[in-house]
């Protein structure tokens, strides 16, 4: 934007200079045909007015030659410049592409992913090993609740066959003294 203002800002002095350079040398030409005779239908030119009118033009012209490939030399650095402008430009757009792309996306595995897809993964991963800790959790407190279970009938079954033990214990040995006993009445009848 600053290189158009500036192209424009050297067309509108140009015009002026130039604009001013016609308008003396209007100026020049109506004072020469002012103070020029007329001879029938011709006009008269002193040679000093003609050659200094020439010498003006001609150094008008040239001046404006000047001012024409000044311009035209600054024109053109300035468009040398707006292309290095746009080449970097370019450069810079493609950098920060590169970067974006960079910055939206994860290497996993050697292979660049989106962080959406890089996150759903994640997430799934997450949801997917929270279910199934879920269920080991669930089936460890079963077989828990099981084995408590198992170990309360073993303790009762211990217990019953404690007591069955000790009255088997002690009907035998009712048995063995009802034996002794009979043994003895044998014995001694």
């Amino acid at each position: 934007m600053n290189i158009k203002k500036l192209t424009l800002l050297f067309t509108i002095i140009s015009i002026a200079t130039f604009s001013q350079e016609k308008n003396t040398i209007k100026e020049q030409f109506e004072n020469v045909y002012r103070t020029s005779t007329t001879y029938q239908v011709y006009k008269v030119i002193s040679k000093d007015n003609y050659e200094s009118l020439k010498d003006n033009v001609l150094d008008s012209l040239t001046k404006a030659k000047e001012v024409i490939n000044e311009k035209q030399t600054s024109l053109q650095i300035e468009k040398d410049r707006i292309e290095k402008l746009n080449e970097k430009l370019e450069k810079t757009e493609a950098q920060l592409e590169r970067v974006t792309l960079k910055e939206n996306s994860i290497s996993f595995l050697g292979t660049p992913i989106s962080k959406l897809t890089y996150n759903l993964i994640m997430w799934l991963l997450v949801i997917a090993l929270s279910v199934m800790l879920g269920y080991f959790v669930f089936k460890f407190f079963r077989s828990h609740v099981l084995t408590k279970q198992a170990e309360d009938n073993l303790e009762t079954v211990e217990l019953e066959f404690e007591q069955h033990r000790k009255k088997s214990l002690v009907r035998e040995q009712k048995l063995r003294r009802e034996l002794q006993d009979e043994i003895n009445k044998q014995k001694n009848n």
